[in-house]
C-alpha cells in the first residue's frame, strides 16, 4: 500500500551520557576517565590550559606554534620517528591549540593503549622544538595569511574581531597570530612558552573507551612521571567591545562583484546562565536552515545561498556574528533585513512552531554527537574547559526542552544589542557606500584592503 503521508516520529527515548570518573591525581593532573566497553578502542586526549588567550602581549600566535610543534621531535626521536612509531601502533597523533586549551590526542586499539600512551607521554614531556620545524610552521602560517588577505571571506572574519575588540584584547588579533607576530617568534619564545604553561597543574588528561578506571589511573601516573609540576601563570582575558556605538567598517575591494557581510556585538562566556535560552534563540534568528534570517535572505528575497548567525563561545565573551555574502548590489537590501529579523526577535514572541523546530533540531541531533571515544573524550574536555557541572550532558536535552517562547524572548532582549551593532562588510566601497550609509547603521569608515 502506497501512502503519501509521512509516518510520524516514535517517542523520545532517553540519553544518558556515559559515566566518568573525575579526580586529581598526586602529580597534579587531573584524569577524567570514561570507560565504555564497545569497542576495543580507547582514546587518549591531553588537555592543557595553553591556548591562544594565554600569548603574552606582541608575541600572538606562539601558543598555536608551540602547540603545532610539539610533536615535531623529542629527546630521542625526531618528528618523522615519532609518527612512524605511532603508526606502527596502529594510531596517529595530532596536536594543536584553541582560544581556550591546547589539546594532543590519539585513539587506539586497547591492547596496545599502554605502548602508545607511553609514548605520547615521553613525546610531549621532552620536546625539542626543532629550529627547522618551528620555520617552516612559521612559513605555513604567513602563507595562510597571505591567502586570507586576497580571499574576502577570511578577510571578513579576521576584520570583524580586529574591529569589535579593543586593541588590548586578545580576541581582537587573529588566535593563530598576525604576520607581524608570527614573523618575530623564534624558537626560544615557543620554548619559554612551552616552560611556563605545560605543567601537571594546568594538565587534564582524558581516557574513554574499553579501560577501566584502575588501568587508566596507572598508566597516566606511569606515562607522564616527567611531566613538568605546577601550574602556570595566570593571564587576564580582556574581553571588552572597542566602541559601544553602532560602526560601519567597509573594507573596499575594487570590482568586487560580491561583499561579505558581518553584524555583531561582544557576545557571551560559553559558561553563561543564560545559555540554554540564548542557545535556542539564536537556532530560531539564524542557527538553522530554517530560520529567519536564512528564510528571509535566501527563500524570500534570493539575495545569498545561505546566511547564518552564531554566539562564538568561549571562555570569556566571545563575538556574537550574523554571517552571509551578497551580491554588491543587494549589499543595503540584505543588511536592512539582517537588521530587521534581530529587531523582530526581540519584539515579540516566537511561534510554537518556530520553537517547537528548534528544540526538536537540538534535542534529536545530541545523542548522535557522542558515538565514538574520540567524541565522548572531546565532550569531557568542553566540560573541563568551561568548567560545566557534571551532568551537564544528561540534563543538556531537559534544559533545551525546558526553555519556552517568553524565554527565548527574554534572552533576545538581553543578549542582543542593536545598538552595539559592528558591521563589516568586505566589498566594493564605491557601489555599496552610498546605499549602506542610507541605512543610519552608525558611523562609517572605510578602509583600503
Amino acid at each position: 500500500m502506497v501512502t503519501a503521508l509521512r509516518p510520524k516520529p516514535g517517542p523520545t527515548r532517553n540519553y544518558h551520557f556515559p559515566n566518568f570518573l573525575d579526580e586529581i591525581l598526586p602529580s597534579g593532573i587531573r584524569l577524567v576517565t570514561a570507560p565504555v566497553a564497545k569497542l576495543p578502542v580507547v582514546t587518549v586526549l591531553v588537555v592543557v590550559n595553553a591556548g591562544s588567550t594565554n600569548d603574552p602581549k606582541g608575541k600572538e600566535g606562539v601558543a598555536a606554534l608551540t602547540a603545532g610543534t610539539l610533536l615535531e621531535g623529542s629527546k630521542r626521536f625526531d618528528g618523522a620517528e615519532l609518527a612512524e612509531k605511532f603508526e606502527q601502533l596502529g594510531t596517529s597523533v595530532e596536536s594543536g591549540a584553541d582560544w581556550d586549551s591546547a589539546f594532543i590526542k590519539i585513539t587506539v586499539l586497547s591492547r596496545r593503549v599502554d605502548e602508545a600512551t607511553k609514548l605520547l607521554g615521553e613525546a610531549i614531556s621532552s620536546p625539542v622544538f626543532p629550529e627547522r620545524e618551528i620555520e617552516r610552521a612559521k612559513a605555513e602560517r604567513l602563507a595562510e595569511i597571505l591567502q586570507l588577505e586576497t580571499e574576502p571571506r577570511g578577510l571578513a572574519d579576521e576584520k570583524f574581531s580586529e574591529f569589535l575588540y579593543t586593541e588590548e584584547s586578545r580576541y581582537s588579533k587573529p588566535d593563530e597570530g598576525s604576520s607581524e607576530s608570527v614573523s618575530a617568534l623564534s624558537r626560544k619564545d615557543v620554548e619559554e612558552f612551552y616552560r611556563s604553561g605545560y605543567r601537571s597543574g594546568s594538565t587534564t588528561v582524558i581516557i574513554t573507551g574499553d579501560i577501566s578506571t584502575e588501568a587508566a589511573r596507572a598508566l597516566v601516573t606511569r606515562a607522564f612521571q616527567d611531566w613538568p609540576s605546577g601550574q602556570a601563570p595566570h593571564r587576564p582575558l580582556i574581553a571588552a567591545a572597542r566602541t559601544t556605538r553602532k560602526s560601519i567598517h567597509i573594507v573596499d575591494k575594487p570590482d568586487a562583484p560580491q561583499s561579505e557581510l558581518r553584524a555583531g556585538h561582544v557576545g557571551l562566556p560559553r559558561n553563561h546562565p543564560d545559555f540554554f535560552p540564548t542557545l535556542v534563540m539564536n537556532a530560531v534568528l539564524g542557527g538553522l536552515f530554517g530560520s529567519r534570517i536564512n528564510l528571509n535572505l535566501r527563500e524570500a528575497h534570493g539575495y545569498t545561498y545561505g546566511a547564518s548567525s552564531f554566539y562564538d563561545w568561549r571562555r570569556g565573551p566571545g563575538p556574537f556574528v550574523v554571517s552571509t555574502a551578497v551580491q554588491s548590489e543587494v549589499t543595503a537590501p540584505a543588511l536592512r533585513e539582517i537588521l530587521l529579523e534581530i529587531d523582530r526577535i526581540r519584539g515579540e514572541r516566537i511561534s510554537e512552531e518556530e520553537l517547537s523546530l528548534a528544540r526538536d533540531y537540538l534535542d534529536g541531533v545530541f545523542p548522535i554527537r557522542y558515538e565514538t571515544t574520540a567524541a565522548i573524550a572531546s565532550a569531557l574536555a568542553t566540560l573541563v574547559i568551561y568548567d560545566l557541572p557534571a551532568n551537564y550532558y544528561d540534563s543538556y536535552r531537559k534544559n533545551v526542552r525546558g526553555v519556552s517562547a517568553d524565554a527565548v524572548l527574554r534572552a533576545a532582549r538581553s543578549h542582543l544589542h542593536p545598538d552595539e551593532l559592528q558591521t563589516i562588510v568586505v566589498g566594493d566601497a564605491r557601489v555599496i557606500r552610498a546605499s549602506v550609509s542610507d541605512l543610519n547603521v552608525g558611523d562609517m569608515h572605510v578602509h583600503s584592503s
